[in-house]
């Protein structure tokens, strides 16, 4: 079972910026794509960001592109989450996420290993 162990988070303020990082205990065939999801209080998760370990093909919600960027490298097993420009409907549980699907999904289910989640908030 891989697991994923995420770090980053904390309490932000509007407009500063903030990375996450999630590093995989191994790389896996079922592992071919990764993303970042989040959850807001009382809201579905929802996806945020994805890519796959070329790195060539990210891809992004419309609520964060061109102010979020993911990036992985493969040498560290590492996927990271920049997000700059941060808004208070940013704040989330943010959760890494591992996909044997080399196309495009953006549904949890379609996800089979999570990390344990870590926690945004952003103040205005």
């Amino acid at each position: 079972q891989v697991r994923l162990v995420q770090s980053g988070g904390g309490l932000m303020q509007a407009g500063e910026s903030l990375t996450l990082a999630c590093v995989a205990s191994a790389r896996t065939d079922n592992m071919r794509s990764m993303a970042w999801f989040r959850q807001a209080p009382g809201k579905e998760r929802e996806f945020v960001a994805r890519i796959d370990w070329t790195g060539i093909t990210p891809y992004y919600a419309t609520s964060v592109k061109d102010r979020f960027t993911i990036s992985a490298v493969n040498a560290k097993n590492t996927v990271y989450l920049e997000m700059n420009t941060l808004r208070p409907e940013d704040t989330a549980i943010y959760y890494c996420a591992a996909t044997q699907a080399m196309e495009l999904v953006t549904h949890p289910s379609d996800y089979h290993s999570w990390g344990q989640g870590s926690q945004v908030t952003v103040s205005s």
